[in-house]
């Protein structure tokens, strides 16, 4: 069984999945994360673009969730801090829209999800690449509290940069991912829509869990 959480970026829609996942004992597939070694591995090629799709099917990559983190691994390699950086995340969006990055990344995650059951967060999951989630959410909070949110985040991580620049980073990737061509963000018709500006933490995870654990619930009686 797959579950989805869809939204912008800073919506806190992987923390949240991290923290059902981990509450709930299922596992956590992070698929931005995904985009993010993609786009380490761009950068790594200096951006050349032929370059980095031969690399790209040639490499591994590779994922595990423990300890209430995933772990990202690039050809045995774990980035999983790697690909938090600002460098990264100013460049994922223009990797993340091209096709063939999108084509390569979403068959890694319909093959990965085939047994057990799992909760993901993206931005196209529910329209694109899991259109038959068994349930499906859209995150949403207003911008001033999603770059207030991943401020935090990134100076948790020892990084300098200043709230500005991290706020105009997220602008400016919401411009990208809803105007893309391929797979633009937008809320599935059947999600469900949480707005998380006025939520706390501990009330958009019980919000979803419950929800989970509800049709969980069904699915054995029947």
């Amino acid at each position: 069984m797959i579950v989805v959480i869809d939204g912008p970026a800073g919506s806190g829609k992987s923390s949240t999945a991290k923290a059902v996942a981990a509450n709930l004992q299922i596992q956590f597939l992070d698929s931005g994360a995904l985009y993010r070694v993609a786009t380490l591995l761009y950068l790594d090629v200096n951006k050349d673009l032929p370059q980095f799709f031969d690399t790209l099917k040639e490499s591994e990559i590779s994922f595990h969730f423990k300890n209430e983190k995933f772990h990202a691994h690039l050809n045995g390699r774990d980035v999983s801090d790697q690909i938090r950086s600002m460098e990264v995340s100013e460049h994922v969006s223009e990797v993340a829209s091209n096709p063939d990055v999108r084509a390569h990344v979403n068959d890694l995650m319909r093959e990965v999800v085939k047994s057990d059951i799992y909760i993901a967060d993206g931005r196209d999951l529910g329209t694109a690449v899991f259109p038959d989630a068994a349930l499906k959410f859209f995150m949403v909070a207003d911008l001033d509290t999603r770059a207030q949110r991943r401020f935090q985040e990134v100076k948790a991580q020892g990084k300098d940069v200043t709230l500005e620049e991290v706020k105009q980073n997220i602008a400016g990737r919401d411009e990208k991912d809803s105007n893309r061509d391929s797979d633009p963000l937008k809320k599935a018709d059947d999600a469900i829509l949480v707005d998380t500006s006025e939520m706390t933490f501990e009330e958009q995870v019980t919000f979803i869990s419950e929800k989970i654990e509800r049709l969980i619930s069904t699915q054995k009686n029947n």
